[in-house]
C-alpha cells in the first residue's frame, strides 16, 4: 500500500510535468505534444506591415443590429502600401502617458509610469502601440445602418482640440477630435480622463447636416497582433488575447488561433457587459452602458498589401437613435487601458475584474487575494504579505497536515520491519504483500492516510499560484535585500537554490520507498521539479520556501511527539 501511495504521488506529479511541457510547447508556437489543438497564430507580419494593418482594418456593422450579423462587413475600402497617419498627440495624467492620432482620433499609445520594463524599470510598460514591432490600437467610429452611407470612421481626419496634461489640483481633463461632415454626418469625440484613473470616458457626439433622419451604429473596436509580450517566461504561460463578457453567459476568452479557424464560440448578441484584448498583468476594453444592445464579433483582419491575419480585432456595434435634421445625439462609453488591478476593476464594471483570470479555481482564488491584499495593507510588504498568507493557510490546515505526517511517522517506525520482509520474501511476491497488510493491519497503520491530506489541499495552493502569478501588484514590488520584484526571477538565483534544497530535506525526512529503484527516483523529483523555480517570479518562489519551511518544522515536531526521532534518509544509489 505504501508503493500505492508512492505511486499516486508520481502520476499527480508526471501529469503536471505532461501540461507544462504542453503549455511550453503552445507558447512557444509549437503543436502542443500531447493534447493536439489548434497552435497560438503568431504574427509574421513584415516591418511595417502592421502598422499598415491599422490603417486598412475594415469597420464593423454596415448591417442593423438586428439583423444579427456574425462578422464585421467592410465599409471603407481596405488600402494599401504604407499607413495613412494624422498628427500624433500626447497626453499625460498622474497614472497615463497616452499617444492619440489626428486621424480617427484613434487611442494609438499607452505607457504607465507606476509600472517598468523588466529589463529597464525607469522605461515604463507600453500597451498600446503602433510600432513597426507591434499593433495595438483603440478605435471608433460610425457606419451606416438600415440605409446605406459612409460616415466619419477611424480613417476619418480630425481636428484636435483640448488639454494635453493633468496639472497639479486638476482632477480631470478633456480633449476632443472633431471631424468633418461626412455624408451628412459629423463626430466630435471627446475623451474625458481623470486623475489616478486608467478608465477613459469616451462620448461620441453625432450631428445630422442632412436634410432627412439618419439612424447610424456606432463601433468600438479593439485591434491587435496575435504576439505574445515580450519578456514572458517560457516555463509559465498565461493568456493573450481577446475576451467577452455577457450577463447570460459571463466571461469568455477566445484563442486566437480559433478566430483564424473561424470556429470561436462567444455571445454575439448582448444589452451588457464588454469586449477586451487580455495579456499577463495589463488589458484594454471597451464598455458600453448596461441596457445599450449592440452586436459583438471577433475576427481577423485581412488586409491586401500585408500579410494575411496579422492582427485581430475585437468589435462591438450599437445601434443609435434616428438623429433628427440639424439636431445631435450622444452615446457615451468607457475605454480601460491599465493594469488588472483587481479592486480597481471590480469598481469599474460587472464582470471587469475576471480581466485578471485564475482559470477554473476563481472560487478559490479571489478569496485569497483578498486575504492576501488584506495581509499588504497592514505589512506594506507583499514579500512578507506572501509568507503571512502562507502561514496562516498552514495554521488552517494544522490537522489535516498533522494525520499526514503521524501516518508518514508511523510508516517511518515500521519501515525497517518492511524493509526486513521484503527482503526474506522477494523471491514471492504474493507471501510479500500477505505480510506486508499484516503488519499494517497489527501495527494500525494506513498507507494512505499521507496522501489524502495532501490531496485535499493542492486545489488551494494551485490556486495561490494563480493568484501570485496574475497579481499585477508584485510587478516591481520589493521584498528585501536583493528581491527587488516579486513578478521576476532571482537574478542571482538564490531562492531557487534554497527552495531546492528545502525540497530534498523534506525528501530526506520521510520514509524510503520499499522498493530502491522508487527510492532512487524520489530524490530525483525534486531536482526536476525545481528547475522551473530558477525561472519562476520570486515571488512564487517565496511563496514555495515558506510552504517547505513550514512543512519540515511541523513534521520534525509531529515526529518527535510520536517517539519516532526526525532521521535523514539519504539516498542509495549504489
Amino acid at each position: 500500500m505504501n508503493d500505492i501511495r508512492r505511486t499516486i504521488l508520481w502520476v499527480i506529479f508526471g501529469f503536471s510535468m505532461v501540461l507544462l511541457w504542453d503549455k511550453w510547447q503552445i507558447h512557444n508556437g509549437n503543436k502542443p505534444t500531447f493534447f493536439p489543438g489548434p497552435p497560438m497564430e503568431v504574427s509574421a507580419a513584415a516591418p511595417g506591415a502592421a502598422k499598415a494593418a491599422a490603417s486598412d482594418a475594415s469597420v464593423p456593422g454596415s448591417a442593423p443590429v438586428a439583423a444579427a450579423p456574425a462578422t464585421a462587413n467592410a465599409v471603407p475600402a481596405a488600402e494599401s502600401g504604407a499607413a495613412a497617419r494624422g498628427e500624433r498627440i500626447r497626453v499625460k495624467t498622474d497614472v497615463l502617458s497616452l499617444e492619440f492620432d489626428t486621424l480617427g482620433g484613434t487611442l494609438v499609445g499607452s505607457e504607465f509610469p507606476k509600472y517598468g520594463e523588466y529589463d529597464d524599470k525607469n522605461k515604463p510598460v507600453r500597451l498600446l502601440d503602433d510600432s513597426k514591432e507591434r499593433i495595438y490600437l483603440a478605435q471608433s467610429g460610425v457606419v451606416a445602418g438600415a440605409v446605406p452611407g459612409n460616415f466619419p470612421t477611424h480613417k476619418t481626419p480630425m481636428a484636435f482640440s483640448g488639454a494635453t496634461e493633468l496639472k497639479d489640483g486638476q482632477d480631470s481633463l478633456q480633449l476632443s477630435f472633431s471631424s468633418p461632415d461626412v455624408g451628412g454626418i459629423s463626430v466630435v469625440k471627446t475623451y474625458t480622463l481623470q486623475r489616478g484613473s486608467y478608465a477613459i470616458g469616451v462620448s461620441h457626439a453625432l450631428s445630422n447636416h442632412s436634410p432627412a433622419p439618419i439612424a447610424p451604429q456606432l463601433y468600438l473596436q479593439l485591434l491587435r497582433d496575435g504576439n505574445k509580450p515580450a519578456g514572458e517566461s517560457a516555463f509559465y504561460s498565461t493568456f493573450t488575447g481577446p475576451a467577452v463578457y455577457t450577463e447570460a453567459k459571463k466571461y469568455q476568452k477566445v484563442e486566437f488561433a480559433d478566430i483564424k479557424k473561424k470556429n470561436a464560440e462567444y455571445e454575439k448578441q448582448a444589452s451588457n457587459g464588454y469586449i477586451a484584448m487580455v495579456q499577463h498583468y495589463f488589458a484594454s476594453a471597451w464598455i458600453l452602458p448596461d441596457g445599450v444592445s449592440r452586436s459583438i464579433s471577433l475576427d481577423g483582419v485581412d488586409t491586401p498589401g500585408t500579410l494575411a491575419d496579422c492582427c485581430y480585432r475585437a468589435a462591438m456595434v450599437a445601434p443609435v437613435e434616428a438623429i433628427a435634421p440639424g439636431t445631435s445625439r450622444s452615446v457615451e462609453a468607457t475605454l480601460f487601458v491599465g493594469p488588472q488591478e483587481e479592486k480597481m476593476l471590480e469598481a469599474l464594471a460587472p464582470g471587469l475584474e475576471l480581466l485578471k483570470d485564475y482559470g477554473w479555481l476563481t472560487i478559490l482564488a479571489k478569496p485569497l487575494y483578498w486575504l492576501l491584499d488584506r495581509l499588504h495593507s497592514v505589512i506594506q510588504n507583499w514579500g512578507w504579505a506572501i509568507v503571512a498568507l502562507v502561514l496562516l493557510l498552514k495554521i488552517a490546515f494544522y490537522w489535516l497536515n498533522a494525520k499526514a505526517y503521524e501516518s508518514m511517522a508511523k510508516m517511518k517506525a515500521i519501515n525497517p520491519k518492511i524493509m526486513d520482509m521484503r527482503e526474506r520474501l522477494k523471491d514471492n511476491p504474493q507471501q510479500m504483500q500477505q505480510e506486508m497488510m499484516r503488519i499494517y493491519r497489527e501495527e494500525k497503520v494506513n498507507p494512505m492516510g499521507g496522501c489524502f491530506p495532501i490531496m485535499v489541499q493542492i486545489p488551494v495552493f494551485i490556486a495561490l499560484y494563480w493568484v501570485l502569478l496574475s497579481t499585477v501588484e508584485m510587478r516591481s514590488a520589493p521584498w528585501m535585500l536583493w528581491i527587488h520584484d516579486l513578478s521576476a526571477p532571482d537574478p542571482y538565483f538564490i531562492l531557487p537554490v534554497i527552495m531546492t534544497l528545502t525540497t530534498l530535506l523534506q525528501t530526506a525526512l520521510n520514509p524510503a520507498p520499499p522498493d530502491p529503484m522508487q527510492a532512487k527516483l524520489m530524490w530525483f523529483m525534486p531536482l526536476v521539479f525545481s528547475v522551473m523555480f530558477f525561472f519562476f517570479p520570486s515571488g512564487l518562489v517565496v511563496y514555495w520556501i515558506t510552504n517547505n519551511i513550514l512543512s519540515i518544522a511541523q513534521q520534525w515536531i509531529i515526529n518527535t511527539r510520536m517517539g519516532v526521532p526526525p532521521q535523514f534518509n539519504l539516498p542509495s544509489f549504489k
